[in-house]
């Protein structure tokens, strides 16, 4: 005699398998781990894949993104790497190639140096207005009256008295 299948038993087997399913996904999906000799290399490669940005994706570093330019990015990386070339080297290699969008912590050029700037200057701009409205009122507090606002005030005092 054979059991049916309760609507949980089926529930839990569906969930089970799309479960499975999305662990294979993301299986096939991995990023490969590029593996050197030298511990230092392997530490440069993986800072120079953190600090590059994909130009096919929405703000990921090539090291994090599975599309096929930033794998090639990766490649030419690791590549460029073994050659022996220096760090600046290969941010200038892929610079060429991408343009200044593929560095996430762009260089202080000519171009950039409003991006660089703007922040200090609006900290400055801000600490003078901030200096400017606390002098403005503690000059505005100490003043004493004129003659016309004395006699202004005391008008009024007098006509709240008389009614």
């Amino acid at each position: 005699m054979a059991k049916r299948m309760t609507p949980l038993h089926r529930l839990l087997t569906a969930s089970l398998l799309a479960m499975l399913l999305f662990a294979a996904g993301l299986a096939m999906a991995a990023i490969e781990v590029r593996q050197f000799n030298d511990p230092v290399m392997t530490q440069r490669y993986e800072s120079l894949t953190d600090s590059l940005r994909c130009p096919k994706c929405a703000n990921q570093a090539i090291g994090d993104s599975n599309s096929p330019i930033a794998e090639d990015m990766r490649e030419r990386v690791a590549q460029l790497l073994s050659e022996g070339r220096s760090d600046r080297e290969i941010q200038d290699y892929m610079i060429d190639r991408f343009g200044e969008y593929v560095l996430y912590n762009p260089r202080l050029t000519d171009r950039t140096w409003v991006l660089w700037g703007l922040p200090a200057a609006l900290v400055v701009m801000g600490g003078i207005v901030i200096a400017l409205i606390v002098r403005a009122r503690r000059s505005a507090s100490n003043r004493a009256l004129s003659r016309e606002e004395r006699e202004r005030l005391d008008a009024l005092i007098n006509r709240e008295r008389t009614q």
